[in-house]
């Protein structure tokens, strides 16, 4: 039943509960009284186990009572006292918390929505949204389906189910969400779209959430989506850029003035990636920085910034001719949609203004022949644009049981460098840490394109694509593929990864 790791002077070595995802399917399956006053953690599913993080993994009888509530065989793991208290108090709260009943068990979630209806889809709803912040998700899919609503969780960009409901159970919940953003409740069958900040944890921490709804064969659906749980870690160290491209990118935050357009498809981490870079400039030196953003996904000190307005009152191109009547240093853009937004983000960068934005196209390149099928013309593209930067994200190996292998040659030929056959790589493998998923967390694969005189000069004259890749590779600036084959070197990620993020051509 116990399962640990020896150490490097023989003795077991103890899990550290910080560096642990814990997976709430699991862990609020048992009884929080039980859990507090036996100092016993259920973490993880992993090969037909719960992993049980505890102080003493001798305590069969405990470890049987939790076999019981969980239905499951266990392993203990024994942890790192303080690691395990603070672990404790994000699942579960308080000891008078949970003696309360703050927690609801999931056992019971048929039981008590049809005891009392209302508290229990107020406390299912609250269930959810715990869970989804322990499992550190992105995004909460609550589906209807024919027998049944099914709970998904977007966790590393990945979605894995997290529960299934019972049919009685999707009415009042939705219910209990749309008021909560503010919907209208008695409308079902047209989408709608609102918002709430959800206060958790000891320490009072906020998220704001985002949902839309929208009508399906068998009732409503809705997606909830946790904006800035992790705001305080946006720094761009973090983001995954390599030394090379962290010191050209940070050259360019230098640059008093010109247009800095991130690209990439949707959930590509281009929004991390502008909010990290308006921290590191306010960290750096006083400046009158603005956003207009749809929505505002993080909230940053010292800058002022505009949402854009579902009605309109408020657009990205109405709130940036105001805001350059506003003497901004810095402007942010969320998004570049239309001719008319760029072609203001162009005169701001030409009139002294350092400007960011997001555009989705495949590459660096093809920043330029967006912008030109948007009818910007080629020579304000080439006078403004000063750095082009794509990116995308891929699941981070998990550093405490990645398996090296050598690279076979389909591998090799499926990312189009057969000349790598038998690198050093890594797979994904699963362990306590990881919860069996052999991936902790994500890291970005980035292409920089800086732009010189002569090439701004080679686009204002009418340069096309393949003539501005050939520059590229003339002056070896690297590919996002490149920049990806450097992290399978360096252990980071997997092959897997890399063909479902980057396109070989």
């Amino acid at each position: 039943m116990m399962s640990n790791t020896p150490g490097a002077n023989g003795s077991p070595k103890l899990l550290d509960l910080d560096k642990v995802k814990i997976d709430p399917a699991v862990a609020l399956l048992v009884s929080p009284t039980l859990a507090l006053r036996r100092q016993v953690l259920p973490f993880a599913r992993h090969n037909g186990f719960a992993q049980v993080a505890c102080a003493n993994p001798h305590d069969t009888h405990t470890l049987h009572v939790v076999e019981r509530q969980l239905q499951m065989p266990v392993r203990a793991e024994q942890a790192e006292p303080e690691s395990l208290k603070r672990a404790l108090q994000r699942v579960y709260g308080s000891p008078q918390a949970a003696a309360s009943g703050n927690a609801l068990r999931a056992n019971s979630i048929d039981r008590a929505l049809e005891e009392l209806e209302s508290e229990g889809a107020v406390a299912l709803g609250q269930e959810l949204l715990h869970a989804a912040i322990l499992r550190q998700a992105s995004d909460i899919h609550i589906d209807v389906e024919k027998d049944g609503v099914v709970v998904r969780f977007r966790v590393d960009g990945v979605l894995e189910t997290y529960r299934k409901l019972p049919p009685s159970a999707h009415s009042p919940l939705i219910s209990r969400l749309k008021v909560l953003c503010g919907m209208d409740i008695a409308e079902k069958r047209a989408p709608q779209d609102g918002g709430f900040r959800h206060t958790y944890g000891p320490q009072g921490q906020s998220v704001d959430i985002r949902a839309a709804t929208l009508p399906t064969k068998y009732g409503e659906r809705m997606t909830l989506r946790l904006l800035a749980l992790q705001a305080e870690r946006l720094t761009l160290e973090q983001l995954g850029m390599s030394p090379a491209h962290l010191t050209l990118f940070e050259q360019m935050l230098d640059r008093p003035h010109g247009l800095i357009l991130l690209t990439g498809p949707t959930g590509s981490g281009k929004s991390t990636t502008l909010y990290a870079s308006l921290r590191r400039l306010t960290e750096r030196e006083s400046l009158n920085i603005v956003t207009v953003e749809d929505p505002i996904e993080y909230e940053i000190p010292g800058v002022a910034q505009v949402e854009v307005d579902s009605a309109d009152k408020v657009s990205f191109s109405k709130a940036l001719r105001s805001i350059l009547r506003h003497d901004p240093d810095v402007v942010m853009i969320g998004e570049i949609r239309d001719t008319e937004t760029a072609g203001i983000a162009i005169k701001a960068a030409l009139t002294g203004h350092l400007v960011f934005s997001t555009l989705h196209t495949n590459n660096a390149v093809g920043v330029v022949t967006r912008l030109a099928d948007m009818g910007i013309e080629r020579y304000l593209i080439g006078a403004s644009l000063r750095l082009a930067v794509a990116q995308r994200l891929v699941r981070r190996l998990c550093p405490h049981c990645r398996e090296p292998h050598a690279l076979s040659d389909r591998e090799a030929a499926s990312l189009g460098r057969p000349e790598l056959a038998g690198l050093a790589v890594h797979r994904a493998v699963g362990c306590a840490y990881c919860g069996g998923k052999g991936y902790y967390g994500r890291v970005g694969l980035f292409e920089l394109l800086p732009l010189d005189e002569t090439m701004s000069r080679r686009i204002a004259d009418g340069a096309e694509e393949p003539e501005l890749v050939a520059m590229m590779r003339q002056r070896q600036i690297g590919s996002l593929l490149d920049d990806a084959v450097e992290k399978l070197r360096s252990g980071t990620t997997t092959v897997s990864e890399v063909l479902s993020a980057v396109t070989v051509w």
